[in-house]
């Protein structure tokens, strides 16, 4: 994937999150996105999804303009999938339902191919035995794991996650972010908001780091983490990694 953000600012009437946000990332699988809490990751990606509009600049996905308009966004948020770290699955509904939902109301499939579209996605992640459980009925992983495979139903071309581990305890964690770097280690592209520093060095083939609605620096992995160049990015690294 090619991504580019020009000049993108992003205002919620007096509040600033992103400011003159500039980035470039070319040929990349998995775009990781780190930095303090309230620099403006959440937001980039919600820009990125199209959930959000930019206030001022120019957002490009493998070259073609990111449209303002809202028939355009809704066009294109149905080539991607979207993970959230709160789940966002229909409580009243079975982890098939959840999956099957999108698939006959928004992407045009009939009852018969999403049913055997989601039967196929909760066998690959081991929830086929869970498939008529609802949310409240799923271990915190496991309803994590659910909303990852509604996010595949359609076979977006890019799939993108918001923290998809910040409400999870460690060992739950440890399951989705295996999950995800199978998808990635699969040619699955990826971007994704995370506060694990070892995932990101691990999985991402690029990293950005977002504090104070801008880019302090982006690369790979290695270069970021072992040899950062600015000086934010030191002070970043030397507290989040210390313990």
């Amino acid at each position: 994937m090619n991504i580019e953000l020009q000049g993108i600012s992003k205002t919620y009437g007096s509040a600033r999150a992103l400011e003159g946000l500039d980035l470039s990332i070319e040929d990349s699988k998995c775009l990781a996105l780190i930095g303090p809490s309230g620099g403006g990751k959440s937001t980039t990606l919600r820009l990125l999804a199209g959930i959000e509009k930019p206030t001022t600049g120019e957002i490009l996905i493998d070259g073609s303009s990111l449209s303002n308009a809202d028939e355009h966004l809704r066009e294109y948020r149905k080539s991607i999938g979207i993970v959230f770290q709160a789940y966002n699955l229909f409580p009243h509904y079975s982890a098939l339902e959840n999956i099957t939902l999108p698939l006959t109301k928004v992407h045009g499939y009939s009852e018969e191919d999403s049913i055997e579209r989601a039967r196929e996605l909760l066998r690959r992640f081991h929830l086929l035995e869970h498939a008529n459980k609802k949310p409240a009925e799923l271990s915190g992983g496991q309803n994590q794991r659910v909303a990852i495979a509604r996010a595949l139903g359609h076979k977006p071309k890019l799939l993108m996650l918001d923290e998809p581990t910040s409400a999870l305890d460690p060992e739950m964690t440890a399951e989705v972010l295996e999950v995800i770097e199978e998808l990635v280690e699969g040619q699955k592209d990826v971007i994704i908001v995370t506060h694990q520093m070892g995932f990101a060095k691990r999985v991402a083939d690029q990293v950005a780091i977002i504090a104070d609605g801008k880019v302090a620096e982006t690369g790979p992995p290695n270069q970021i983490f072992e040899n950062p160049e600015s000086n934010f990015t030191r002070r970043f690294l030397s507290r989040v990694l210390k313990y």
